[in-house]
């Protein structure tokens, strides 16, 4: 009769010890408010240390719970290790078949036309995803432009302007390596071919678009700017563009100074004929149609009229009587 009393309070512990524990797997965890948490779990943490950073995140009711729960399922071995973003108010079972299925919190960012290289890195960085330093470095890094198939002295230029969905853990290479195979993919393979049907290498194509998409605010004047450029080419005329100036004295996009003009470097088409030896930024596909394509004009000059648009002139005088003017505007 003990025997048989000790049995039955022994499965009613059990019986009561599996409804506290499926109470704490199905309910969520206290103090949640409305919206979601990111929790970052490393790689190797096993299952113990992925219950506690979770149970420290608030994440989940009950550490135990946690691991039992991925006992009974057989998932132990096989969490996924990521940043996670966690809805508020999700149960044991639903952050745990999250963290099974491996579907990691994507940072959407953003490469836009006519960014250089600089600006992905301080971008990647502020989002935690990889160092500036890392960048730069891989940025001019022959052995990892070599894998890349870039004829040129840095990845400038090359990385497609778009929105990338990249994941916390990627590393550097990843990144960029995805960045230079979609602006081949998007450039399309006859590239090359028609790059040289105007004489040039893809890596001049890039670097005259570049800076196209650099000088153009207005898409519309995109061929325009580039015939200006070719045709300055064609007579071995300085391009004298502003832009090629800012980016070899490290402006950016600030104001140039007379002693900027001045600078002697490859990059300074003011003082150096030709093109600069390789891109300034990354041009859209539009500056890439525009260089292959520029509109048939014989214009020399240009100069802003305001934020937005130029004025194109023929001859230096033309051109010196649109400048005093459209300054003069601008001063008032």
């Amino acid at each position: 009769m003990r025997l048989r009393t000790a049995t039955s309070l022994m499965s009613l512990l059990g019986a009561l010890t599996l409804g506290v524990l499926a109470y704490e797997v199905v309910t969520p965890a206290d103090r949640l408010e409305a919206g979601s948490l990111v929790v970052e779990l490393p790689a190797h943490d096993g299952v113990l240390g992925i219950a506690n950073r979770l149970q420290r995140a608030d994440a989940i009711r009950s550490r135990a719970g946690f691991v039992l729960l991925t006992m009974a399922r057989g998932s132990s071995r096989s969490l996924k290790a990521g940043e996670y973003e966690l809805e508020r108010g999700a149960t044991t079972l639903d952050v745990l078949t999250l963290i099974e299925s491996g579907r990691v919190k994507q940072h959407a960012i953003l490469h836009p036309e006519g960014a250089t290289v600089t600006e992905l890195a301080r971008v990647l960085e502020a989002d935690r995803l990889t160092t500036s330093r890392d960048v730069a470095r891989l940025s001019t890094d022959a052995a990892f432009l070599k894998t890349l198939s870039i004829d040129g002295p840095s990845l400038e230029g090359y990385l497609f302007p778009d929105t990338y969905q990249l994941v916390r853990g990627m590393t550097p290479e990843e990144i960029l390596t995805r960045m230079v195979l979609r602006m081949r993919s998007k450039l399309g393979a006859d590239i090359a071919a028609r790059a040289r049907a105007r004489g040039f290498t893809v890596h001049q194509l890039l670097t005259l678009a570049s800076i196209i998409e650099r000088e153009a605010v207005d898409r519309e004047e995109m061929r325009t700017i580039s015939a200006v450029f070719w045709n300055r080419l064609k007579v071995d005329m300085p391009l004298q563009a502003d832009p090629t100036v800012q980016y070899a004295a490290g402006k950016e996009r600030r104001a140039l100074t007379r002693a900027d003009l001045q600078l002697d470097h490859p990059y300074n088409t003011y003082r150096r004929s030709g093109l600069p030896p390789g891109p300034i930024a990354s041009p859209g596909l539009a500056a890439v149609a525009a260089a292959l394509d520029p509109a048939p004009v014989k214009y020399l000059y240009f100069v802003a009229i305001d934020e937005h648009r130029h004025f194109f002139s023929y001859t230096i005088e033309q051109h010196n009587a649109a400048v005093a003017r459209y300054r003069l505007a601008r001063a008032r």
